[in-house]
Order: structure tokens, then sequence, then C-alpha cells
């Protein structure tokens, strides 16, 4: 056995876990717990991607984990500073803390970071949500999930199609499910309520490539404002959207309710109530699709290829027009197929026993 091999074994801390975005707190909830039962001893490491207390804090309150045991509070900023910031500040703690294993989650700067850091100390790699592809290379989010499964050690697929592109791209992958689906059935049950009457559409809006350019904001925008004529709409506004279009944000009319980021527990039981979700989001469309709302996505592209192909959720431009036509086509639809790609509900406890048995 090797000397860093020996240091790991003697460690305490088997897995570190790496997260720093929303999705990946609702992601990281239901994989802790799997920890827990299968006895593996880990600690968190939370980027501070999502700086804001709304995007953030009352997140991990929300969803009942532990507070982080590391808070990196990298913040806002360029790609490149960003990720050199969380590569500097994660480095300290994994050479600190020698763990058997790194686990990063989907594809955030702080999925890049993490896993980058800890191959080049030597330390293995599991990626949660490996093998998703929307082949657009002009997302930061692609860019990430490529390199982050080109150097990983493990790789759990959620869905049968991410073990089959990856094998194409010469890497073995692992069919757990989706933890996101796992993290649904717990909370969806709580039957949390909000305040929203039916009808309404639910939009989320905060992807760089509609709001780094503006001519694509506004006309997703103006697609709001018609759909506000014919039905209410629902606007959680993430930080960034707000920052970049202040003076928009506060002009909106009667028919459109812009309020602050929710709790993710508030966010589904809107989206499950939703009479369409229109977003630009990985996972509100997955989550759409589980909760069984239609869902139009202002994208070019999805990661999520089998909610299209159920006909629960289509692509649309960022037309006024066209938006509007597809919300009003898909608003109140049903009978999407009854076949879920996305696993059985239990990829948390096959990703913790795949590591018990496997790794450490």
């Amino acid at each position: 056995m090797g000397n860093q091999q020996q240091e790991r074994s003697m460690n305490t801390t088997a897995v570190i876990h790496i997260v720093g975005a929303r999705p990946q707190f609702i992601k990281l909830s239901p994989v802790a717990e799997a920890f827990k039962r299968c006895g593996i001893p880990y600690k968190v490491v939370h980027t501070g991607q999502h700086y804001d207390h709304a995007m953030s804090d009352v997140h991990f309150d929300t969803l009942g984990i532990d507070p982080p045991d590391y808070h990196l509070g990298v913040g806002s900023s360029s790609h490149a500073k960003q990720t050199a910031r969380m590569l500097e500040a994660v480095e300290e703690i994994l050479t600190a803390e020698r763990p058997s294993l790194v686990l990063v989650y989907g594809d955030t700067n702080s999925t890049l970071a993490g896993a980058l850091c800890a191959v080049k100390l030597g330390i293995p790699v599991g990626h949660v949500e490996a093998g998703v592809r929307s082949f657009d290379r002009n997302m930061p989010e692609e860019i990430n999930r490529v390199v982050t499964d080109h150097v990983a050690a493990y790789h759990f697929c959620p869905t049968e199609n991410a073990v089959a592109l990856l094998a194409k791209e010469g890497i073995t992958g692992i069919f757990t499910g989706d933890v996101m689906y796992d993290a649904l059935n717990r909370f969806s049950r709580m039957h949390i309520p909000h305040p929203y009457a039916p009808p309404f559409v639910l939009t989320t809006i905060h992807r760089a490539e509609n709001t780094d350019r503006r001519e694509r904001f506004l006309g997703i925008w103006k697609a709001l404002e018609k759909l506000s004529q014919d039905i209410p709409v629902i606007f959680p506004v993430h930080p960034r959207t707000k920052n970049l279009f202040p003076g928009l944000i506060r002009s909106a009319k009667n028919g459109i309710r812009v309020i602050e980021p929710v709790s993710y527990l508030a966010m589904l039981a809107m989206i499950r109530d939703a009479s369409c979700v229109l977003t630009d989001s990985g996972g509100v469309q997955k989550e759409a699709f589980l909760l069984k709302t239609p869902c139009v996505t202002v994208r070019d592209t999805t990661e999520w290829p089998e909610t299209i192909d159920a006909g629960a959720n289509v692509l649309v431009e960022p037309d006024p027009a066209k938006i509007h036509l597809a919300v009003m086509d898909m608003t109140g639809r049903t009978g999407f197929t009854a076949v879920n790609p996305f696993g059985d509900g239990s990829a948390s406890d096959h990703i913790a026993r795949f590591i018990r048995e496997h790794i450490i």
C-alpha cells in the first residue's frame, strides 16, 4: 500500500462532499442521510458559490442538512476567478483531511474545482449525476460536466441514457437513478402549502444564455407580459437575474407576481400546483416531470431529453409569440409516459452501498 493510501485509510473522514449551489444542496440531502444509514463518515465543504441566504443557508435549514464543516465563502465572480479561489481553498482542506473519496455533484464551478483539486492530489473522485449531456459547449455547465467525468474514477448516473452516453466516451458508468428523485419523494409527501391559488404559470429564468444577452431576456419578459393577460404568472426571481435587470423586474405589472426565491419545499409545492412551468433550469425540468406538471424550457438544448421524449417538456426560442403559444399549448396537459427514467427512488442508497463495498 502506498503512503497516500495508508494516510487515507487511517483518516476518519472517509468522504468529502463538495457543494456550492442550491441544486447541489438538494442532491446532498438524501445522500448524506444514506451515508448515515451506512455508517460512512463524511464532511461537507460548501464553496459559497451561492452566497445569497435565500439560495444557500436557508436550504441547509429546510432540507435538514447539518451545517457544512467548511464554508469557503467564495461568492460571485468570473468563472476563472471563482474557480481559482475554490481550487486554492479546497486544496488546503483536502491536503489536511486526506479522504478516501471526494464526491462532487452536477455541473457547477464547485463541481469542476472539487474534481480537479482532488484528482491532482491523487484522491479518487466520484461524480453524482455523471454522463448528463446537452451537447452545447457554449454552456459553462456542459464544460464542467465533461471535464469532471473525464477525471472522475466513479460515475454515478441518473439514467440509463447517461450510462450509454458515457460508454460512447469510453467511460464506464454506474446506473443508480437520480438523487433528486430521492429528495423529491421524501419532501413532496410533506404537503407543504404555498399562498398561490391555481391556475398560474410558474417561471424561473437565470441561466447565462438567457440573462447575459439582453435581447433574449427581453423576449422572455415580453412573453411573460403576454401570458399574464391569460393566466397569472409567478416569478421567483434569482438574485443574478434581479441584479442584471432591476428596472425591468420592478416594472412588473399586476399579472406578473415577482417574488423572492423560495425554499426547496415551497418550490416543489408550487411546481406541483402550477398549470405549466416556464424555465431554463435543468433541475426544474426534472421536478416538473416527476410531479406531472407540463414544462416549457427556454433553451436550444436540454440535458434531460427523457422529459422531451415523454411529452412532458418542449424546447422553445426566446420569442414572445413562440413562448406564449408553447405555454398555452402545454398548460394543463396530462398523459405523460408512465415510464420513469430516473430510477427507483433509492439512488442515494445505491451510491452509499457502492462506496461502502468498493471504496472505503
